[in-house]
Order: structure tokens, then sequence, then C-alpha cells
């Protein structure tokens, strides 16, 4: 039995499947599950990785039915314990979206920087405070 806590690291998204390593893993793997808003997803194989030891490759198909307009989150499961999640977006862009208020904060900061320094440049040497 080995020390090593399971770990599930994702690879890549690619052709319509999520892929990711599993590690931690001795004798047989353990069983990896998909949920996406309570429903179990089909398809979740668990590969081991030629010559390397404790280590499998983990592929699921992403359904096409998951993918809608908004955000949509699949779990990746051994029994109760999450390993790995990931989030697709899809659609229109969301208000709400952390990426979108970001660059929204970035345009109206560097408008303020401008106006700051004009703002300086056009008083400097007038004594004047404002």
């Amino acid at each position: 039995m080995t020390d090593t806590p399971l770990a599930l690291t994702e690879t890549r998204i690619a052709h319509g499947r999520w892929e990711g390593v599993l590690s931690g893993t001795s004798g047989q793997p353990p069983v990896i599950e998909a949920w996406h808003e309570g429903r179990k997803l089909d398809g979740v194989t668990v590969t081991p990785i030629p010559g390397t030891v404790e280590t499998h490759a983990v592929v699921l198909p992403i359904p096409a039915e998951i993918l809608s307009t908004g955000v949509q989150t699949v779990l990746l499961q051994a029994g109760t314990e999450v390993l790995a999640k990931f989030t697709l977006i899809a659609g229109v862009p969301l208000e709400d979206d952390l990426r979108a208020e970001i660059s929204l904060l970035r345009a109206e900061l560097d408008l303020l920087k401008r106006a700051f320094r004009r703002h300086v440049a056009e008083t400097a040497g007038t004594g004047q405070i404002s």
C-alpha cells in the first residue's frame, strides 16, 4: 500500500474530451465517476499509463447535452471524494463573469490614470490645488 494520496490532475480538454492523470493508486484504481447537476455522466475511462507506477490516464467524453448557455460544472469523484472539477462557459458572456468584471475594472483604472496624469500636467506649476 502506498502513502501517496490520490490526485487527479487535468492535462487538457480537447476534441470534446476532458483528460487527466490519476496518481497515487496502488493495485486497482478507484472507480471514477463524473457528475453534472446531480446526474451521473457515462463514459469515464481509467487506463494504466505504460511505464509508470501508480498512474492512470482518465478520460471523460464531454456529452453534447451538457453544453448550453451559461456555466456548467462537472465533478470527477472517487466515492464521495471530489478529485477534480472543470467548468465550461458557453453562449453570451455572463454579466457576473469575474473575467469580464476584471477587464472592465482594468479599463476604468486606465481611464482614471490618464485623467489624473492630465490633471497633474495641467495644474503643475500653477500652484493650484484641487
